[in-house]
């Protein structure tokens, strides 16, 4: 007889023997070594791909004490084999009915623990294989719990999300379609695990006083809550053509009935600060509490208002400011976030919010509240500094639909902000082409205090204003620059036109001596430095390009790209260009004041 033939029947033979001596045991009586002898000869028949013998052991009704006791340790070595072999192989197929077995016969308790055990071992590509392995066991177990039952639920479903956030979240639609580690399908296998305790919780909601009812309503919400925060935070769930069933929309409807069903979509949605939440001793710990709770409930608001998930069950009674603001604190923790999935949640949930309303409708009160404040200056940084294009135009989109949604002295007041705190040039602009906008608005309406008289003086004061005189850097500031001298080329040709609506000349000697004589001194200096700059390159190309030299440049601290002689004198003579033309609107300003001056004069005298 072959040795390894021999060894394995050795193994079986060992469980056999150390079953018949189990057996005249009373339950009491067994001992440590019992059940390490058991593993271990059990572990062999595995290994050793004798799993129906195995089986056959287990389902004797006569063994049914042994296996109450001691089956649970076999949970190791029997994961071990089932991904050891392949789908077809029929030792696999008794592999998954012993599994199924212990799930009948074991001590709840223990097997729980064990079952838990194999959860938290796992790692990488095998987590998602051993949670869908082990989720229907684990769930028949748990439905035999009495004792700690919510505690239970709580602490296997924290442990399962635990062990699937490392995971990537498939994006594109071929990697939703690949679904190459198993999340996606794992994540709907985790809500179907859920649910017969989410039944529970629904059937018992009038005698919701019970504290065990409470207790595993609290532990699923907060399962809830991490699934809205991973995956759905950054995961892909607009509609995707050729994907019928997307499992993270598949996913998004499942755990959004779950919070229905237990009452507690409408709460979550509208009760941002509840008295509920504990008082955590460790002041770190609750700060973490308390974002992971902000991005939840961030998702959440973009997956009802955007994607409309559950909008069925949603009162109709809100206004849209309303809703609005109840949103902007999710818009501005989802616009703080760099990761174009989430960015894009939080630029989608805003558009969505301000789209429902109508023009000039959201009163400037709103502005009292701190994040109607950040979340513009936010969408500031978005235009300014991501990296993605089609982000940027989105924000400044965004932007535009924000302000035209105020009334007239909410516009004002943004403006005000806007100018002060977005320190870029370029939004500086865009901002006084919105305020020149509202200047011609305010002179057909009659009504409009804000952009006429003393209210616009004190707003031109910010606008025609050069941040340090004639020193400030005219080419970094020239969006700026360029849209002020628009603006008030706008303002004289107006005035001379309206008999002085706007308030202009009352304060002209004021803009002469903080923008227009400063700007012109500005003008002049720069212009020499960068005539004599092109005459010095000019001068030295010669020598240049005898030894070929060329120059790098660092900007903001970084090296760029070395630029030859005639790269240095093509952005020289950019420069210059740029000079040309705000010169240009400089001098149409200064004529048109100086021939609506003389005019004056000439009256008077």
């Amino acid at each position: 007889m072959p040795e390894e033939h021999s060894h394995t029947i050795m193994a079986v033979e060992e469980l056999q023997a150390i079953i018949q001596r189990c057996q005249i045991l009373e339950e009491a009586d067994f001992k440590g070594e019992d059940f390490n002898l058991f593993q271990v000869a059990g572990q062999k028949c595995l290994e050793d791909g004798y799993a129906a013998q195995l089986l056959e052991v287990i389902q004797n009704e006569k063994n049914k004490v042994i296996i109450k006791n001691m089956g649970w340790n076999l949970i190791s070595p029997l994961v071990r084999c089932i991904f050891m072999y392949k789908e077809d192989d029929d030792k696999r197929e008794h592999c998954l009915r012993i599994l199924d077995q212990l799930a009948q016969l074991c001590n709840p308790k223990e097997l729980f623990l064990g079952l838990l055990e194999q959860i938290e071992q796992t790692s990488g590509e095998q987590v998602c294989q051993t949670v869908m392995l082990l989720l229907q066991p684990l769930q028949t177990v748990l439905l035999k719990l009495q004792n700690k039952k919510a505690y239970s639920v709580g602490l296997s479903l924290a442990m399962i999300m635990n062990q699937l956030t490392p995971l990537p979240v498939p994006y594109t639609k071929q990697q939703i379609q690949e679904d190459k580690l198993g999340l996606c399908r794992c994540c709907n296998a985790v809500v179907d695990f859920a649910q017969p305790f989410v039944n529970e919780v629904v059937k018992n909601m009038e005698k919701s006083s019970e504290y065990n009812n409470m207790e595993l309503k609290e532990e699923l919400i907060k399962f809830c809550m991490k699934s809205l925060k991973y995956p759905l935070l950054t995961a892909q769930v607009e509609q995707l053509e050729g994907i019928e069933e997307h499992p993270f929309r598949q996913f998004a409807t499942e755990i959004i009935d779950i919070l229905w069903n237990m009452g507690e979509l409408i709460p979550l949605m509208f009760v941002h600060h509840k008295g509920k939440s504990p008082l955590w001793e460790d002041q770190e710990f609750a700060e973490m509490e308390q974002k992971n709770s902000a991005d939840s409930l961030a998702c959440l608001s973009y997956l009802i208002f955007v994607q409309h998930f559950g909008v069925k069950c949603f009162p109709v009674v809100f206004s849209p400011s309303y809703l609005l603001l109840c949103n902007m604190t999710h818009i501005e923790v989802l616009l703080k976030r760099t990761e174009e999935s989430v960015l894009s949640k939080g630029l989608d949930l805003f558009e969505s919010c301000l789209l429902r309303m109508e023009d000039n409708s959201l009163l400037h009160h709103y502005l009292e509240f701190r994040d109607f404040i950040n979340v513009p200056q936010d969408l500031v940084k978005i235009m300014t500094l991501c990296p993605m294009e089609h982000m940027r135009k989105k924000s400044l989109n965004i932007l535009q639909l924000f302000i035209d949604k105020f009334d007239t002295e909410g516009k004002y007041t943004l403006f005000r902000c806007l100018l002060k705190t977005s320190n870029h040039a370029g939004v500086e602009g865009y901002i006084i082409k919105n305020i020149k906008d509202q200047i011609h608005l305010a002179s057909t309406e009659y009504d409009n205090i804000w952009f006429t008289g003393h209210h616009l003086i004190s707003l031109l004061d910010l606008v025609l204003s050069l941040p340090e005189g004639a020193e400030t850097d005219l080419l970094q500031n020239s969006d700026r620059i360029m849209a002020s001298l628009n603006l008030l080329r706008y303002l004289v040709i107006k005035d001379c036109e309206s008999d002085y609506q706007t308030g202009v000349w009352t304060t002209l000697g004021k803009i002469e001596q903080n923008f227009l004589k400063p700007l012109r001194v500005g003008l002049n200096m720069s212009k020499a430095h960068y005539e004599a700059e092109i005459k010095n390159k000019k001068e030295n190309r010669k020598e240049a390009q005898s030894s070929n030299t060329v120059c790098s440049l660092t900007v903001s601290g970084e090296k760029m790209m070395p630029m030859t002689t005639g790269m240095q004198l093509q952005v020289l003579h950019s420069a210059l260009f740029t000079f040309d033309l705000i010169e240009s609107v400089l001098a149409r300003v200064e004529e048109l004041i100086e021939v609506k001056t003389k005019a004056v004069l000439d009256e008077k005298s």
